[in-house]
């Protein structure tokens, strides 16, 4: 036995035998082992699948009973084919109003409705007041001139009213947006993936900020349906106008498209907007000496000056 073990034959023979077992092992084994890999897919195609048809059941169930986007009135409608001015309902106009949390054809007609009617109507008000209620001595030029600078007011009232709105809704969103941020990343470290975590967030940030949960809610649905996934992350940053929301969104098409790791990213952002948040709290703060002194000037100083001198001129008076 030991001779077999020591004769170049049997050696050669035995490592050409090791040699032949490996090469079919190595052969053989994505069959025996399985693709883990491709069923792993599989599985995360299906719940992507199921996420898209519930969502999109969702969304038709929605359509009867107030959806977020409004078919325009037929009133508006009207008077905004008549004046010509369906070519201004696009670009800017509409990226605005979306900012303002209106969507579809209806507010945008609505809109040019109120830009044409709202000169007419303060207008009208004007020379009614001017010349029928008030009856002053003013002139009829300057008369006139008030009536046309209020119409143009009446034309500027729109935009100043969607600002405003704006305005309200990106207050409400960036105060909301770090705690957002916090919920966000715990479900994605949890294992979560990326459309069932904004769900999830939208669900939880609702009770303070009903505007930034519309805004998920609505992510999470064009998620489910647009083909183009970086399309939707663009669209939270376009609807929202915030840099700190559009930083998180860069983040996660970087993510998307790259594969960068997601959660390091939105811990460094959560606590960047944080800071921001105290940056803003602080700059407020030291903004409030200077914004008191009038009020302490006109309304204190007077009250204490009385206290003090009072009783002075009194005893000034018994003498």
């Amino acid at each position: 036995m030991e001779k077999f073990f020591t004769e170049p034959g049997a050696l050669t023979a035995i490592c050409a035998a090791v040699a032949v077992f490996s090469a079919i092992l190595t052969l053989s084994w994505p069959y025996l082992a399985g693709d883990k890999l491709g069923d792993r897919m599989k599985q995360v195609s299906s719940e992507r699948e199921r996420i898209r048809a519930r969502e999109r059941a969702r969304l038709e169930a929605e359509k009867g009973k107030g959806s977020l986007k409004t078919e325009p009135k037929k009133v508006f409608k009207q008077i905004v084919n008549q004046f010509n001015m369906g070519g201004q309902a696009e670009g800017a106009m509409v990226q605005q109003l979306q900012m303002a949390g209106f969507r579809g054809q209806g507010p945008i007609f609505t809109f040019l409705s109120f830009r044409i009617i709202m000169p007419m109507i303060m207008f009208i008000g004007a020379v009614f007041y001017l010349f029928v209620v008030y009856q002053g001595e003013q002139s009829f030029m300057m008369k006139m001139t008030i009536c046309f600078v209020a119409a143009y007011a009446g034309y500027y009232a729109p935009n100043l009213y969607i600002k405003n709105l704006i305005g309200k809704r990106q207050l409400s969103i960036r105060r909301a947006w770090p705690d957002a941020l916090d919920l966000l990343l715990i479900c994605v470290e949890s294992g979560m993936a990326i459309e069932p975590a904004f769900r999830k967030v939208s669900e939880e940030i609702g009770v303070q900020s009903i505007e930034l949960a519309e805004e998920l809610s609505l992510t999470t649905a064009e998620l489910s349906y647009l083909q183009d996934r970086r399309k939707a992350y663009e669209n939270l940053g376009k609807r929202t106008g915030l840099d700190g929301v559009k930083a998180v969104v860069t983040s996660l098409i970087q993510s998307e498209r790259y594969g960068t790791p997601l959660a390091t990213a939105l811990r460094v952002l959560a606590q960047e907007n944080r800071d921001m948040r105290m940056l803003e709290a602080e700059k407020k703060a030291a903004a409030l000496p200077p914004k008191l002194t009038v009020p302490m000037i006109l309304f204190f100083l007077p009250v204490l000056f009385v206290v003090i001198i009072t009783p002075a001129f009194i005893q000034i008076s018994n003498i």
